[in-house]
Order: structure tokens, then sequence, then C-alpha cells
């Protein structure tokens, strides 16, 4: 994530799915709270009819213009979850979502996971459609969210977990000394089941994270990917499909080429990336980079994270997202439902609680998705 005085030396105006960063920090737990930062940027584009590559077969692993992920809340220490009925949607509206048929994915991320999971919930009520992937952040030496998944998967969802190797390096993670931890965190996703979306180390060919460019060498982080896939295999976690989540395309950051592992240890790719100004569109915001994606691989793509803020006009680019994902044959989106005060790029993007925006979400479900 890239810290405000940074950017404001190395970006101009934004163009694409600009979004808030945090800083990085030395201990995993708290470095969601005391995120500052902004986004990095990207030129705006038009909106160019973009040729949809043709999904590949999955990955033997069972698996665009943004900018730096928003702020986000500090890992918790335990994973509880709350108790969920099983509705009738359940299996089928998960295995929608595991699948990699395009415009079938609605996700959320929402405060309180993976405690709770009643703001999950209350998303799911406001749009008139239950989250089929909720996601949360794991800190490096967390466990596997057992509780949390259970109730997702009541629910209808898979659990999306974006792992963050903040305390460790990536060099450490490549060599194998981490190798007891990943062995106890894949068991524990064997042994739960059902499907589980991993992203290991996302938005490394950003500047912010110690685990990506200017903080990690391409080739050791390829390495350090592999190695964790390996691991997950060897473990029998096949139920995981693995999410190559890149930071959508900016001045200043790294050729996503160099950070690729190769197909063989990725199922989908992904892209984050955030609206903050009302003279973005889906081709300005993702474009650019659904084309870098395209020119390297035939993967399923995903929006892993991306956010309205109310600056840019929430009502106003839901139509635009939803009509965005269907012309280009996505997976789908994740949206980013959390509220923050504190700028341009630290904007309140929930629309949970923006009655147009709700209302152009609940059209938008009927029209565009699956």
């Amino acid at each position: 994530m890239i810290k405000a005085a940074v950017l404001a030396a190395c970006c101009g105006a934004v163009a694409s799915c600009a979004a808030p960063a945090g800083p990085q920090a030395s201990n995993a737990h708290a470095s969601r709270a005391a995120a500052t930062a902004a986004p990095a940027k990207a030129a705006p584009v038009g909106p160019p009819v973009l040729k949809a590559a043709p999904p590949s077969p999955a990955a033997p692993a069972g698996p665009p213009s943004g900018t730096a992920s928003p702020a986000r809340p500090a890992p918790v220490p335990s994973a509880s979850g709350t108790t969920a009925p099983a509705g009738t949607h359940s299996v089928s509206a998960a295995a929608s979502a595991f699948s990699a048929k395009p415009g079938r994915i609605l996700g959320v991320y929402s405060d309180g996971v993976p405690t709770s999971y009643s703001l999950v919930n209350r998303f799911g009520r406001k749009v008139r459609r239950a989250p089929n992937v909720a996601m949360y952040f794991s800190a490096w030496g967390d466990r596997f969210r057992t509780g949390f998944a259970e109730v997702a998967r009541r629910h209808g969802a898979v659990p999306f977990v974006e792992l963050e190797p903040y305390t460790v390096s990536m060099q450490s993670i490549a060599a194998g000394t981490q190798d007891a931890y990943l062995w106890s965190y894949a068991r524990a996703v064997r042994s739960f089941g059902g499907p589980v979306l991993i992203g290991f180390a996302h938005e490394m060919n950003g500047f912010w994270y110690r685990w990506g460019y200017k903080h990690t060498p391409p080739r050791v982080f390829r390495s350090a990917w592999r190695h964790v896939v390996t691991v997950f295999r060897r473990a029998g976690a096949w139920n995981v499909r693995w999410l190559w989540v890149i930071n959508g395309l900016a001045a200043g950051e790294s050729p996503i080429r160099e950070w690729w592992p190769g197909a063989n240890y990725v199922t989908w790719v992904a892209m984050d990336g955030y609206y903050v100004r009302r003279s973005q569109t889906f081709y300005s915001v993702f474009g650019p980079t659904i084309r870098a994606l395209r020119r390297l691989t035939r993967k399923p793509e995903l929006i892993a994270e991306v956010g309205i803020g109310s600056a840019a006009g929430q009502a106003s680019k839901v139509p635009g997202l939803f009509a965005g994902i269907r012309a280009q044959h996505l997976l789908g989106f994740v949206y980013y439902d959390k509220a923050q005060h504190n700028g341009t790029y630290h904007q309140n993007w929930r629309i949970d609680y923006d009655w147009p925006a709700i209302a152009a979400f609940r059209r938008s479900i009927k029209r565009y998705l699956s």
C-alpha cells in the first residue's frame, strides 16, 4: 500500500481505479489499523471493446487499472463467526462462485470479518442477493478460520482468504523455513473440505508491501508462490482455487509479467481497483489492467477488490461496473464495503446505507448477474 507522501511524488491525477492504501507495518496485527495511504493512478482510457480471452481449464491446484487497496482493519486473533441457518440456495450459490463461468460472483468484504458475519448478511439483505464469496485478510501466523468458513458455507458463500506475509520474508518461504505453518494451514483447509479461494501476497506489482516491488526480487516472489502452492498440494488441499491478485496498472509500478509464477500455479487472475472521482468509468479503472492480463494469460479473471467512493457518485457508477463485468466476461467482483472518512483516497465505500446506490445494485443484479 502506498503512503500519501509517496503517492503525491509519483502519481498524477487519478484516472483509474484509485483506492486508499495503507503503509507497511512491522506488526501484522497493527498494519491495517494504521493505514493512511493513497492509491497509485493510471491514465484514463476510453471504453474500447476488449477482446475477451476464453477461460482455460483450471490449474491442478484445484485452482484493470487500479490502485493500492484501502486501509483494512487489523487481523483478529479468533474466528468464531456467528451461527446461521442453511438456506436452500447455499449449495448452488457456493458451487456457482467456485466455477469459472463469467458473471457468477458477487462477493463482499465487510467490517468484522472473520469474527462476525453480521455485516456480510446486512449487505446481502440490502442488495437482495446473498454474497457467494466472503473475503477476509489473514496475517501470517494466523490459523485458517474454519469457524468463519463454516458460517460462510451455511450462507451459500465461499471463503476468500487474502494471506499476507507481513512478518516473514519471501526468501524464507521459498527456502522452506515456514513450512510448519504452511502445512498446518493447508491441513486445516483440507479438513474444512469446502471450496476456498486463496490470494497469496497480493498487489505485488506495487511498492507498498514488503513482498512486492522494490522490497522482494521477482524471482524470489515467484519461487515463494510456487512453494506455497506445492505445499498445499502435497497436503491434499485440492479444494483451493489460487488467485494471483495484482494491483491495477498505475504509474511507478513493476511490470506484472515479472511476478507471474506460471500457469500451473494459478487458477484465476484478479485485480484490485477503486473509483474515487466522478470522471472515472469501468474502462478507465479496469481497462488497461484487463488488457495486460490477457496478454499474459488466458486464465479466468476476477475483480478481487472494488469500491465506489461517495465522491465518485456511487449510484451512477454501479450500473457501469456490472455492465463491464458482463461485457468483458469477468467472473464477477468482490465489493469492499467499508466506511472510511479521510479524504479522497479514504472515502466511504459502503453502499448499504446509500439508498440510490442500493437501488442501483438491485437493478443491476437483476439485469446482469447470472
